[in-house]
Protein backbone atom coordinates (compact mmCIF):
# COMPACT_ATOMS: atom_id res chain seq x y z
CA UNK A 1 0.00 0.00 0.00
CA UNK A 2 1.33 3.41 -1.00
CA UNK A 3 1.79 5.89 1.84
CA UNK A 4 0.41 9.41 1.62
CA UNK A 5 3.79 11.06 0.98
CA UNK A 6 4.44 8.71 -1.94
CA UNK A 7 0.98 9.46 -3.34
CA UNK A 8 1.65 13.18 -3.51
CA UNK A 9 5.24 12.74 -4.62
CA UNK A 10 3.94 10.82 -7.63
CA UNK A 11 1.98 13.96 -8.48
CA UNK A 12 5.13 16.06 -8.17
CA UNK A 13 6.91 13.57 -10.44
CA UNK A 14 4.19 14.11 -13.06
CA UNK A 15 5.08 17.79 -12.96
CA UNK A 16 8.78 16.95 -13.27
CA UNK A 17 8.01 14.85 -16.35
CA UNK A 18 6.11 17.80 -17.84
CA UNK A 19 9.24 19.92 -17.33
CA UNK A 20 11.31 17.23 -19.06
CA UNK A 21 8.97 17.29 -22.06
CA UNK A 22 9.43 21.08 -22.24
CA UNK A 23 13.24 20.70 -22.19
CA UNK A 24 13.36 22.13 -18.66
CA UNK A 25 15.31 20.58 -15.82
CA UNK A 26 12.80 17.98 -14.54
CA UNK A 27 11.81 19.20 -11.12
CA UNK A 28 8.18 19.25 -10.06
CA UNK A 29 6.24 20.38 -7.02
CA UNK A 30 2.74 20.28 -5.56
CA UNK A 31 1.23 22.01 -2.55
CA UNK A 32 -1.27 19.90 -0.63
CA UNK A 33 -3.88 21.07 1.85
CA UNK A 34 -6.41 18.79 3.51
CA UNK A 35 -5.74 15.90 1.13
CA UNK A 36 -6.02 17.87 -2.11
CA UNK A 37 -3.62 19.67 -4.39
CA UNK A 38 -4.05 23.44 -4.33
CA UNK A 39 -0.93 24.34 -6.33
CA UNK A 40 1.22 22.68 -8.98
CA UNK A 41 4.39 23.66 -10.73
CA UNK A 42 7.39 22.53 -12.69
CA UNK A 43 10.56 24.29 -13.72
CA UNK A 44 9.99 26.93 -16.38
CA UNK A 45 13.17 28.98 -16.19
CA UNK A 46 13.97 28.55 -19.89
CA UNK A 47 10.41 29.03 -21.14
CA UNK A 48 9.85 32.19 -19.10
CA UNK A 49 13.47 33.42 -19.17
CA UNK A 50 13.09 33.80 -15.42
CA UNK A 51 15.69 32.59 -12.92
CA UNK A 52 12.99 32.42 -10.23
CA UNK A 53 10.64 30.16 -12.23
CA UNK A 54 11.43 27.07 -10.17
CA UNK A 55 8.80 24.39 -9.63
CA UNK A 56 8.39 25.29 -5.96
CA UNK A 57 7.93 29.01 -6.63
CA UNK A 58 5.26 28.33 -9.24
CA UNK A 59 3.44 25.83 -7.00
CA UNK A 60 3.54 28.17 -4.00
CA UNK A 61 2.24 31.07 -6.09
CA UNK A 62 -0.59 28.90 -7.44
CA UNK A 63 -1.49 27.72 -3.93
CA UNK A 64 -1.49 31.25 -2.52
CA UNK A 65 -3.67 32.39 -5.39
CA UNK A 66 -6.11 29.49 -4.86
CA UNK A 67 -6.32 30.25 -1.13
CA UNK A 68 -6.36 34.02 -1.62
CA UNK A 69 -3.66 34.33 1.02
CA UNK A 70 0.11 33.99 1.07
CA UNK A 71 -0.02 32.24 4.44
CA UNK A 72 -0.03 28.53 3.68
CA UNK A 73 0.23 27.44 7.31
CA UNK A 74 -1.61 24.14 6.98
CA UNK A 75 -0.03 23.10 3.68
CA UNK A 76 2.65 20.62 2.69
CA UNK A 77 5.06 21.25 -0.18
CA UNK A 78 6.12 18.15 -2.10
CA UNK A 79 9.09 18.62 -4.43
CA UNK A 80 11.01 16.02 -6.37
CA UNK A 81 14.45 17.38 -5.41
CA UNK A 82 15.66 19.26 -2.33
CA UNK A 83 14.67 22.92 -2.74
CA UNK A 84 17.39 25.49 -3.32
CA UNK A 85 17.88 28.28 -0.81
CA UNK A 86 15.54 30.63 -2.76
CA UNK A 87 12.72 28.08 -2.71
CA UNK A 88 13.40 27.05 0.89
CA UNK A 89 13.21 30.72 1.82
CA UNK A 90 9.90 31.04 -0.01
CA UNK A 91 8.56 28.05 1.95
CA UNK A 92 9.56 29.81 5.18
CA UNK A 93 7.88 33.04 4.07
CA UNK A 94 4.72 31.15 3.03
CA UNK A 95 4.62 29.51 6.48
CA UNK A 96 4.54 26.02 4.96
CA UNK A 97 3.90 23.34 7.59
CA UNK A 98 6.15 20.66 6.08
CA UNK A 99 8.41 20.12 3.07
CA UNK A 100 8.78 16.65 1.56
CA UNK A 101 11.44 16.04 -1.07
CA UNK A 102 13.25 13.25 -2.89
CA UNK A 103 17.04 13.36 -3.21
CA UNK A 104 19.33 15.98 -1.75
CA UNK A 105 20.88 18.58 -4.03
CA UNK A 106 24.54 18.87 -2.98
CA UNK A 107 25.15 21.97 -5.13
CA UNK A 108 22.11 24.10 -4.29
CA UNK A 109 20.17 22.39 -1.49
CA UNK A 110 18.76 24.83 1.01
CA UNK A 111 17.09 22.47 3.47
CA UNK A 112 19.69 19.81 4.23
CA UNK A 113 22.72 19.92 1.91
CA UNK A 114 24.08 23.47 2.18
CA UNK A 115 21.67 25.21 4.54
CA UNK A 116 18.94 24.22 6.98
CA UNK A 117 16.54 27.07 6.30
CA UNK A 118 13.41 25.27 7.38
CA UNK A 119 14.91 24.36 10.72
CA UNK A 120 16.69 27.60 11.61
CA UNK A 121 15.06 28.88 14.81
CA UNK A 122 16.43 32.38 14.17
CA UNK A 123 13.81 32.74 11.44
CA UNK A 124 10.21 33.71 12.17
CA UNK A 125 8.94 30.32 10.98
CA UNK A 126 10.25 26.77 10.79
CA UNK A 127 8.81 23.72 9.07
CA UNK A 128 9.06 19.98 9.34
CA UNK A 129 11.15 18.13 6.76
CA UNK A 130 10.82 14.67 5.27
CA UNK A 131 13.47 13.64 2.76
CA UNK A 132 14.13 10.69 0.50
CA UNK A 133 10.56 10.08 -0.72
CA UNK A 134 10.77 8.43 -4.17
CA UNK A 135 14.33 9.74 -4.37
CA UNK A 136 15.43 7.01 -6.80
CA UNK A 137 12.72 7.91 -9.30
CA UNK A 138 13.48 11.64 -9.14
CA UNK A 139 17.23 11.02 -9.44
CA UNK A 140 16.73 8.71 -12.41
CA UNK A 141 14.64 11.33 -14.21
CA UNK A 142 17.29 14.01 -13.73
CA UNK A 143 20.10 11.66 -14.77
CA UNK A 144 18.19 10.71 -17.92
CA UNK A 145 17.57 14.39 -18.70
CA UNK A 146 21.25 15.30 -18.48
CA UNK A 147 22.29 12.19 -20.40
CA UNK A 148 19.93 13.28 -23.19
CA UNK A 149 21.30 16.82 -22.99
CA UNK A 150 24.89 15.63 -23.32
CA UNK A 151 23.88 13.54 -26.31
CA UNK A 152 22.08 16.45 -28.00
CA UNK A 153 24.39 19.24 -26.73
CA UNK A 154 22.92 22.54 -27.81
CA UNK A 155 25.21 25.53 -28.27
CA UNK A 156 28.11 23.46 -26.96
CA UNK A 157 27.02 23.87 -23.36
CA UNK A 158 25.23 21.74 -20.79
CA UNK A 159 23.22 23.63 -18.19
CA UNK A 160 23.59 23.12 -14.45
CA UNK A 161 20.98 21.32 -12.32
CA UNK A 162 19.12 24.55 -11.58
Amino acid sequence: MMDIDERWMHEALKEAKAAYEEAEIPIGAVVVQEDRIIGRGHNQTEKLSDPTAHAEMIALTAAASAQKTWRLTDCILYVTVEPCFMCAGAAVLARIQRVVFGPRDPKFGGIRSLYNLGLDERLNHTFLVTEGVLADQASALIQCFFKDRRTKKTDGEVKSVR
